[in-house]
């Protein structure tokens, strides 16, 4: 794990496996670092709920559960935002190819509304696909903001 204090914000990286193991070892990091900046309950359940999400869809479908892949966490606290990017070594995807979770046929899937809760749950979410591989996933919550 790489820790970067220098100047106001706290940056700390870290390369997990490709295992839903990793998914604990994700929130706890960044649910420590959001608590020393200061986030509520309420919103340290929210920042919990979206990066269990995003890790999720960065093993399973991203990595692939592969050995030889990790997926690159890295977490920020500055005066008034966290910021969380995750990184994996998957295929890439497009966010306009996913399809609508309230759309009707897609009410009763299993799956598909990782990023819709993330979306309901953080600030801003932006994703990236990276070249030649991987997607590249930041999350920002605002301290003190609803």
């Amino acid at each position: 794990m790489a820790k970067n204090t220098g100047g106001e914000a706290e940056t700390v990286d870290q390369f997990l496996d490709s295992t839903l193991e990793s998914v604990d070892s994700a929130e706890a990091l960044v649910l420590e670092v959001a608590q020393k900046a200061g986030f509520e309950e309420e919103d340290l359940h929210k920042i919990g709920m979206a990066v269990r999400e995003c890790m999720v869809n960065a093993v399973v479908h991203g990595n692939q559960y592969s050995a030889h892949k990790k997926v690159r966490v890295s977490v920020s606290a500055g005066r008034n935002q966290l910021t969380v990017t995750i990184v994996d070594q998957g295929k890439g995807f497009e966010l306009s190819s996913l399809p609508d979770p309230l759309a009707e046929e897609n009410l009763l899937s299993n799956s598909g509304r990782g990023l819709f809760l993330i979306r309901a749950f953080m600030d801003e979410l932006q994703v990236r696909r990276l070249t030649p591989h991987g997607t590249e996933v930041t999350l920002v919550k605002y301290l003190g903001q609803k």
